[in-house]
């Protein structure tokens, strides 16, 4: 009985500690939006004076360098849910200042029954571990693939993402290079799923890892 407390606690501030930091990188992402969107009159005065100058390429490279930021805090993944799509956008910001390509489609369909909050932690671990891993290996190896959808009756997510060697099963997760047990993000997914009658499945090997989830739908 103590055992379990303990553990239901630390589950407990695991998620609100989750969570803390999930309203941080997106209240960093929309910061970055609204500053740029303040900022939006001067670019185009600073524009508009170098054309009457004639001063072409420097307007081509202010328009280049407006462009990479703007790519930067562009929410463009759009799920059907606000919560979820703060999240996994803000994650998606996170991925490309760490010069990690992602492809991501995604849609939660009609009868999800996967609260906001539970989703959110889903999706946030999976995609931390997708982005630690990555960073872990020279650039022009990285990337992050993201599905979200459906599969005939049930609510089909996969992540999967660059890695270094195949890492061994431990429990529910898998141990990590540095010799501790790297799996409490993806045991804490794997409750989030048993709780809506889903299966989770996670595959490590070397160059690779993929996690599939399945949920009924209602």
């Amino acid at each position: 009985m103590f055992l379990n407390r303990l553990i239901d606690k630390r589950i407990e501030s695991y998620q609100s500690e989750l969570l803390r930091k999930y309203c941080d990188e997106v209240e960093s992402m929309y910061r970055k939006m609204r500053g740029w969107r303040h900022d939006y009159h001067n670019h185009i005065q600073a524009l508009l004076a170098s054309m009457a100058l004639g001063k072409y390429d420097e307007v081509n490279a202010y328009l280049r360098e407006l462009n990479d930021d703007l790519t930067n805090v562009d929410t463009t993944v759009k799920t059907g849910r606000v919560m979820v799509d703060a999240v996994l956008n803000g994650k998606l910001n996170i991925a490309a200042q760490h010069g990690i390509p992602v492809n991501v489609k995604a849609n939660i369909p009609e009868g999800t029954q996967v609260s906001d909050v539970d989703m959110c932690v889903i999706i946030g671990n999976l995609l931390d571990n997708a982005i630690e891993e990555n960073d872990r290996l020279p650039i022009e190896d990285r990337f992050i693939r993201v599905y979200i959808g459906r599969k005939n009756t049930q609510l089909y997510l996969s992540f999967t993402n660059a890695a270094g060697k195949k890492r061994r099963k431990s429990g529910d997760g898998f141990t990590s290079s540095k010799g501790t047990d790297h799996g409490f993000g993806l045991h804490r997914v794997g409750s989030v799923v048993k709780k809506y009658g889903g299966m989770i499945s996670a595959d490590s090997e070397d160059g690779g890892f993929t996690a599939e989830i399945l949920i009924p739908l209602m």
